[in-house]
């Protein structure tokens, strides 16, 4: 449905703005080629840098050894001897090793079958019966960031389900990607609990503190107040945005989607499938309990106990999920009718890793741009400049940390793990504030602030690929600038808010976390 001159006039200016940035995007090669173009562009670009001789030095946390060294990082040439040989030699490994691609296909293969077997609809359509419309965007959106206390899984389930959920109650699947999209991803430092990136991050902020003070310790928890409030506010900030700008704009665009065949009641074929597939999800879960409940269990941590760092149960978790989804779906299968035999279950994963072939093609691309962009030590050389920047600036007090947080959102937009930002970051920005008077707490909340907020709109996050390619299975002509200008609203009202809740966090001088001040 096609908005009339009327209702174009009545378009915001930051809705033209945005569609702008969706004409841009859309209007750029095919998401293949566009990669392979960053790529080229990235191999040219460490030529030209390394015949110019650029280089950064600081202080970096050596990742072998956990100590911190003066190093001076220099451009790598992928267009010398050594360069070439590297292109052609990890080709191969640079896609297998892609980290987002196995566990997207082993998640899509019990995920798919959920699809195929009606038992994903089926459990939609019990959904909208008991579940209130109102509550549908902040359940989503809370899903989204509580999901990060299992690393990446969030972006393999979550997503595609927000959008299935949308559709279910009659709403635009884009804007149910978006909101499970902004609350995995924008959301990634907050949560209820202690995730797997609470210890890594809290170890890097420990060394760099060793700087000022041997002695000083930062715990996983040191940030945990803040993040069960960042929690809250990501869900209302999340809910609003979805609500009152990206789903209305969406449908003055494109229009509403709505999927007939969830939204009927359910057969009595179906009520009965359903009930034995939910006995034996809960049968499986209940089985995962048992295993993880003794001391001594396989899914523990052996030398810790842990059921979180190191532990099996969370690096083997994408088989678990894909468990979860596939278990029940086989039953549900079976009793409907759909899966007759052992055939029809093999040829319904067959078809999930058909549905995969765009995927996987754009990953072989997108693995040689992160990898390459990674291996010239661009990133690494932008972020220490921009760091010894901010440390000559002279700059103090709350819009000191603000300003760090807009140079950790700029950074990720060309680097983007966590800990390998952080590993750069800690040791120049830790002891600075620290003499600064500023706990480590404090520096290590305001670039998890930023390091969160614009993994929506950069390509280089590891997931972007995969979240242009489930967008185009609600339409066919959406690209990268629709995913950038659909997500553009949560980064910038993310930022401002999240911002603003730390400086008014520092005036009241709330702690962080258990014993975790913000100032020394």
């Amino acid at each position: 449905m096609k908005p009339n001159a009327k209702e174009k006039k009545k378009v915001s200016l930051f809705n033209r703005f945005l569609n702008g940035v969706e004409k841009v995007g859309n209007a750029l090669p095919h998401p293949i080629t566009l990669f392979a173009i960053f790529t080229l562009a990235i191999v040219i670009i460490s030529a030209i840098c390394s015949m110019l001789g650029v280089s950064a030095t600081g202080e970096l946390i050596d990742r072998t050894t956990n100590e911190i060294k003066e190093q001076t990082i220099t451009v790598v040439n992928l267009l010398n001897r050594e360069g070439l040989a590297y292109m052609l030699t990890h080709a191969v490994s640079n896609f297998t090793n892609f980290a987002p691609l196995g566990m997207v296909l082993v998640t899509m293969l019990g995920v798919g079958c959920a699809e195929g077997s009606g038992y994903l609809s089926a459990l939609m359509k019990k959904a909208v019966s008991v579940t209130p419309a109102a509550i549908v965007t902040p359940m989503i959106v809370f899903l989204g960031v509580m999901s990060n206390v299992a690393s990446d899984v969030g972006y393999v389930v979550l997503i595609p389900i927000g959008a299935i959920v949308f559709m279910a109650y009659g709403r635009h699947p884009m804007a149910g990607l978006a909101a499970a999209f902004c609350g995995v991803s924008g959301g990634f430092s907050a949560n209820l609990l202690i995730g797997t990136i609470d210890p890594m991050l809290a170890g890097l902020s420990t060394e760099a503190a060793h700087l000022v003070d041997p002695t000083y310790k930062v715990l996983a928890t040191d940030n945990w107040y803040f993040m069960i409030a960042s929690t809250f506010l990501i869900v209302i900030l999340g809910t609003f945005v979805t609500n009152k700008i990206v789903e209305p704009r969406l449908e003055k665009i494109h229009g509403t989607e709505h999927d007939d065949s969830i939204s009927k009641d359910l057969t009595p074929v179906e009520k009965k499938a359903l009930k034995y597939a939910n006995l034996s999800l809960f049968a499986f879960v209940l089985l995962v309990v048992a295993c993880a409940i003794p001391q001594n269990s396989f899914l523990r941590n052996p030398e810790t106990g842990s059921l979180m760092e190191g532990a099996p149960l969370i690096d083997g978790l994408i088989i678990i999920v894909a468990l979860a989804f596939m278990i029940p779906s086989v039953v549900y299968g079976r009793m409907s009718g759909k899966y007759k035999n052992e055939k029809d279950v093999c040829g319904q994963l067959q078809d999930n890793m058909t549905a995969m072939g765009g995927y996987i093609a754009l990953s072989f691309v997108a693995a040689q741009f992160v990898s390459y962009f990674s291996y010239t030590n661009l990133g690494t050389i932008l972020a220490i400049k921009g760091a010894n920047a901010i440390n000559e600036s002279g700059i103090s007090g709350p819009v000191l940390m603000v300003i760090f947080i807009l140079f950790s959102a700029f950074i990720n937009l060309f680097m983007g793990s966590a800990s390998a930002k952080w590993a750069i970051l800690a040791p120049v920005f830790v002891p600075m504030f620290m003499l600064a008077g500023y706990a480590p707490e404090l520096t290590q909340v305001a670039y998890r602030i930023g390091d969160s907020c614009t993994n929506l709109i950069t390509p280089l996050m590891s997931y972007f690929a995969m979240i242009v390619v489930f967008a185009k299975k609600y339409d066919k002509q959406s690209g990268i600038g629709t995913i950038i200008s659909t997500m553009l609203p949560y980064s910038i009202i993310f930022i401002i808010g999240w911002s603003v809740m730390l400086v008014i966090w520092m005036l009241l001088g709330l702690p962080l976390g258990p014993g975790a001040t913000m100032f020394i």
